[in-house]
């Protein structure tokens, strides 16, 4: 079964030596993802744009892969503050509210102070 590499192009990726997303199978593995602008490198303040930008990020990721946002059957979220799961929701259900993986929310740090969300998700695909 061939694996396939995934990259967004960051330059990150190969610095620390991990993949935007691996195909393995009918699975996909996507990266955990955080809320830069995927054009502009800028993170904005809101949790839920941050949410957004990742979803972006993901759902590209998935598209390059051969998936879909559809086919996503687990999320995990870590925020770095249990204030941040109210506000970050809207942006979660507008992208998984007819999906519903199974998901987690952790509260955890992030490693740059800027980072509120991180997203990771894995998908199978459907037959």
């Amino acid at each position: 079964m061939a694996r396939t590499l995934v990259s967004s192009g960051s330059p990150f990726e190969k610095q620390a030596g991990y993949s935007r997303a691996v195909v393995q199978g009918d699975w996909c593995f996507v990266a955990g993802t955080t809320g830069y602008d995927p054009e502009t490198r800028a993170m904005p303040d809101s949790v839920a744009e941050q949410a957004t930008n990742a979803f972006r990020v993901i759902g590209k990721a998935l598209a390059d892969a051969g998936f879909a946002l559809e086919d996503v059957v687990r999320a995990t979220y870590i925020i770095t503050d249990p204030a941040y799961w109210e506000q970050a929701t809207p942006a979660l259900g507008a992208v998984f509210g007819e999906i519903r993986p199974a998901a987690t929310c952790i509260v955890a740090g992030l490693i740059k102070p800027e980072m509120k969300i991180e997203i990771e998700v894995t998908a199978l695909r459907q037959s």
